[in-house]
């Protein structure tokens, strides 16, 4: 099984410290999430050798079709995972954005489609959908694209909530962008096992996450079909243990207690049923937050989403991802505080023992397996 790697590009900004806010709260950091910066973040997942990098969508960053596209001509083999909500735009719009992205960037787009779970920031949109008929209309949303993207012929299709007559494409994505999509409600897995090429959810302790899989995979079954699975989750990786926790220390003892509260009361809201599982796996209590070995809950005391890192030495890290890979997992979504230096910590560290395993290569380069000693082969002189 070969891994595959992503990065993540903050585009509500960067810091050395964790970043609160997010999923409808806003959030910046003192690193601004201007292009120059998010240039050299690219630069660095694609010289490490991640294989995409997965921008967010929100009123508390920058719209993310623009912002990747602007990064298409700084980079030359990396793909952005653009996230974008489906109710925001018309289906046949969206199968279109698609195919232009895929022509320019000469096939470098994939798609990660977020339903919404925060009902205040979806009626800021002007969605007044309620949860259950969100995922409905995402249904919708994604067999009209889908067929737009396949059919040679018009598409016409009257749904509950999506309505198209006579759609067709004139130039359709080649090849066509793969569909990434998380949830964890009982509303969001038929859709995922429906209409998904990965399926995605954050990093909960590995019998959580085995078990969530596996009703997937069921559902995917009775739909006939095989998906791809992938884990979003933050990293801390340094040389030794000792160093990797600290850093943890470090960035928990930055946090402003102010921030916590905020951030808590506002997630607390939120209709997300994995948002729900990352608050339960802390319960804002910051003296319980490694919940399973080198499995740490505190990005999630200031942070929406993914609230979990995985932190150790890189070997106690490899061997975490490797346990994810064998109950399915073979996308890792990786982000960590500041994003360009994590990036080379990880790359750097990780990546070449999941090399040397044959467990990933980097898609740029042929394999280069480092010697355990750096000038082993080095002459006397």
């Amino acid at each position: 099984m070969s891994l595959s790697f992503h990065w993540f590009l903050p585009t509500y900004g960067d810091s050395r410290g964790l970043v609160a806010g997010g999923h409808g709260t806003f959030m910046s950091g003192d690193r601004p999430a201007s292009l120059r910066y998010l240039n050299q973040i690219g630069a660095a997942a694609e010289d490490n050798g991640f294989e995409a990098v997965l921008t967010p969508t929100g009123a508390w960053c920058e719209d993310a079709w623009l912002t990747t596209a602007m990064m298409v001509e700084t980079t030359e083999t990396l793909k952005f995972l653009v996230a974008f909500r489906p109710g925001l735009v018309s289906p046949t719009l969206a199968a279109q954005m698609s195919g232009t992205f895929q022509r320019h960037s000469r096939g470098r787009l994939l798609l990660n489609v977020v339903t919404g779970g925060e009902p205040h920031e979806q009626q800021a949109y002007g969605d007044f959908l309620d949860k259950e008929q969100r995922y409905a209309r995402t249904g919708e949303f994604l067999h009209v694209v889908r067929e737009l993207w396949t059919s040679s012929e018009p598409v016409t299709f009257e749904g509950e909530h999506l309505r198209v007559r006579e759609a067709l494409l004139g130039n359709r994505p080649d090849p066509l962008p793969p569909v990434f999509f998380g949830g964890s409600s009982s509303a969001a897995l038929p859709i995922a096992a429906r209409y998904a090429d990965t399926y995605l959810t954050w990093g909960e302790p590995l019998l959580a996450v085995s078990r969530k899989l596996d009703a997937v995979r069921g559902l995917a079954v009775d739909a006939g079909r095989v998906l791809d699975y992938g884990l979003r989750i933050h990293v801390i990786s340094r040389d030794t243990s000792e160093q990797a926790w600290a850093e943890a220390d470090r960035l928990l003892a930055g946090i402003d207690p102010a921030d916590i509260e905020r951030v808590q009361a506002s997630l607390a809201r939120s209709e997300s049923e994995g948002q729900r599982r990352m608050l339960e796996l802390h319960g804002g209590d910051t003296a319980r937050l490694e919940i399973a070995p080198n499995l740490w809950a505190g990005v999630g005391l200031v942070r929406g989403g993914a609230g979990t890192a995985l932190v150790g030495s890189h070997e106690e890290v490899a061997e975490r991802l490797v346990e994810y890979s064998k109950v399915g997992i073979g996308h890792f979504i990786l982000s960590g505080y500041p994003h360009l230096e994590e990036a080379y910590w990880f790359g750097e560290g990780v990546l070449p023992i999941l090399e040397r395993k044959g467990l990933w290569r980097h898609p740029n380069r042929a394999a280069a397996v480092r010697a355990a000693t750096p000038f082993a082969a080095s002459s006397s002189s």
